[in-house]
């Protein structure tokens, strides 16, 4: 006889699985902008010499300044009522937020542009890259296989979609219903991948600057990596790679963190020298959780336990991975502790909900289901800790911009 907790974990990745399929339901009805091709004025000049040169970011959406913009996969936030309070009016740039992300606050912080570029945004050249760079693509992971977890899930909507036509019309409508479905069946961009545009950023960065001087840039540069939540949420707990059954999750923390390390390894040995690395948050707090946790309510604390024996194992991981590499400094962003401040204290920072997003009903909305036909989006973001049912709002990501800010000149600086 199962177990309660196995059945709840059961009702829970059933509960997750009808909240993807709806949303990738809704987009092949929904088309959004594309988002690119909105290059932002500064808001100020940059500094003469800020104390880095460049921001260079790698992860998932928690910092993907929209990269997913320009590849297939459906999972985008280039359209309204994403970017509606971003400064200077509504502009929806693939930031899974109202506004700006805490790397561009960072990065303004430290006296370079207050938007730090997507990678693939044909908007931008090397020339603005020179100053800071994302390469971090949302729903992507640590591990590879996360990053295909949607291909899954949109190959099974895309026989929804082809089902549904024929049972409505005919043929020939299905096959012109199932082609958007099918070009969106595309991986985001993996961790291997984006360790691949690095390279060639670099190979740019020489051919722009010269050697010598894309050399400093690339040593002196502060890296930003933020990555891990959608290895447990959208892979392992989801059971749709086989890694629950290859791993125990105590094994696939090991596996996560070696994979962790390798991507330090890599990038150091690429010249990185100056690194922060975020910890994951309390997961099972996010809103989306807390709306499958429907049989116990609250937050899900077996998905925080993971993340605290997984924030604990990196710790232990940067400091022999520094040990072994004295030229590399990785100063670790205590994330989880920083969000559960805010949510057992959200009065700190003027907030009043800290359990659902603003948009939407903020439950389960995010990406495509979060548009700007969704009724129920609040009036003031400023007022809840989340934007959507995963993402922070703007102001909770200047408050965690400033906390990597001080550690950054703590360790790094």
């Amino acid at each position: 006889m199962a177990s309660p907790a196995a059945g709840h974990r059961q009702a829970t990745v059933l509960q997750r699985a009808a909240a993807l399929l709806l949303a990738l339901s809704f987009c092949c009805c929904f088309r959004g902008g594309s988002g690119a091709g909105a290059r932002p004025a500064s808001a100020s000049a940059p500094s003469p010499s800020p104390k880095v040169p460049a921001v260079i970011v790698f992860g998932d959406s928690t910092v993907d300044t929209g990269n997913n913009n320009g590849i297939g996969t459906i999972l985008k936030s280039n359209f309204p009522p994403y970017g509606r309070d971003m400064a200077g009016g509504p502009r929806p740039t693939g930031r899974f937020c109202n506004g700006r992300l805490p790397t561009d606050f960072i990065s303004e912080a430290l006296g370079l542009p207050p938007l730090v570029p997507a990678y693939l945004d044909p908007a931008y050249g090397i020339q603005d890259f020179a100053q800071g760079v994302c390469f971090a693509s949302a729903g992507t992971g640590l591990d590879n296989k996360t990053a295909g977890v949607l291909i899954l899930f949109t190959f099974a909507n895309s026989i929804l979609c082809l089902s549904s036509s024929i049972l409505e019309s005919d043929l020939r409508n299905a096959r012109s219903l199932f082609d958007p479905c099918r070009r969106a069946v595309k991986s985001v961009i993996p961790l291997w991948k984006e360790v691949e545009y690095f390279k060639e950023y670099q190979r740019r960065l020489r051919r722009h600057a010269g050697r010598a001087r894309a050399r400093r840039i690339v040593s002196d540069a502060l890296y930003i990596v933020s990555i891990g939540t959608n290895d447990f949420l959208e892979n392992y707990f989801l059971f749709v790679t086989g890694r629950f059954a290859q791993f125990t999750v105590a094994e696939f923390e090991d596996f996560l963190v070696a994979q962790a390390e390798w991507f330090l390894g890599e990038i150091h040995r690429l010249g990185a020298r100056r690194v922060t690395f975020a910890g994951l948050s309390p997961i099972g707090c996010l809103p989306l959780e807390r709306t499958l946790n429907t049989l116990r309510g609250g937050c899900i604390e077996e998905y925080n336990q993971v993340a605290r024996e997984y924030n604990a194992k990196v710790l232990d991981m940067l400091r022999r991975l520094m040990a072994s590499r004295p030229g590399l400094k990785v100063a670790y962003i205590n994330v989880y502790q920083n969000m559960l401040d805010l949510i057992t204290n959200p009065s700190t920072l003027g907030l009043e909900n800290v359990e659902e997003g603003c948009c939407a009903t903020g439950k389960v909305e995010m990406s495509f289901m979060c548009n700007d036909k969704a009724p129920h989006t609040c009036e003031d973001a400023g007022k809840y800790f989340f934007w959507d049912s995963f993402h922070p709002t703007e102001k909770v990501n200047k408050f965690f911009a400033k906390k990597t800010l001080d550690v950054c000149y703590e360790q790094l600086f």
